[in-house]
């Protein structure tokens, strides 16, 4: 009787044990399945947040491409005014050139590149020939290379929540199948392996960054 006794109150703690693990684990396999939503949520939006930003950029370097153009192009009808002495032709492309020309133009006529042979081959070797449109460029694909990185981490953060899922699911397998068996020591040795691994898991997960909404 007492020996029977004895055994019932073990089956129950091991069936207590069993439940508890089939609790925590089952809010925890759904805590990591929400966390892996979240991040694939965030990777979604860095991704939109790299593209448009490298679109944005390409928009931008079209434009700084056409303004360049057009420095080339009254540039070269200066020069060839300038070299037939057509002063007032001359005169007439220097007052279109765009303001951002202007500075680098200055420069490169105060070097007298016409006497001196060290002097840049045109403006657009001077340090003061500077496009907004270019600088713009490069800090949009900037941004679109740090966002692409961001996706990068966020998928990664992702799937860590996913396998974390798995391995919960499986603390839960043990915690499950230990309920099945009616020998002692197996009862004992599963539901030691589903603690064990919802513990490891738990612990690990413990290092990931967390993302909630608000």
């Amino acid at each position: 009787m007492t020996q029977d006794a004895g055994e019932g109150r073990s089956d129950r703690r091991v069936e207590l044990a069993a439940t508890v693990l089939l609790t925590i684990a089952a809010v925890a396999t759904a805590w990591a399945a929400y966390q892996s939503a979240r991040w694939h949520g965030q990777q979604a939006k860095a991704q939109s947040a790299s593209i448009a930003a490298r679109v944005e950029s390409t928009r931008t370097d079209n434009v700084a491409n056409r303004q360049a153009q057009i420095d080339v192009a009254l540039f070269t009808q200066w020069v060839d005014a300038y070299a037939r002495n057509e002063t007032e032709l001359a005169a007439f492309y220097r007052r279109r050139f765009r303001a951002e020309f202007r500075p680098a133009f200055e420069a490169w006529v105060a070097t007298k590149p016409r006497t001196n042979r060290t002097a840049p081959l045109s403006p657009f070797a001077m340090p003061q020939y500077k496009l907004a449109a270019t600088a713009k460029s490069d800090r949009l694909e900037g941004q679109a290379g740090a966002f692409s990185q961001r996706v990068g981490r966020f998928i990664q953060r992702a799937d860590n929540y996913s396998l974390a899922v798995v391995l919960f699911a499986a603390s839960l397998f043990f915690a499950g199948i230990s309920t099945r068996l009616r020998s002692p020591t197996p009862r004992m040795v599963v539901l030691g392996l589903g603690y064990a691994l919802f513990l490891g898991s738990t612990i690990w997960i413990a290092t990931f960054p967390v993302s909630l909404s608000v």
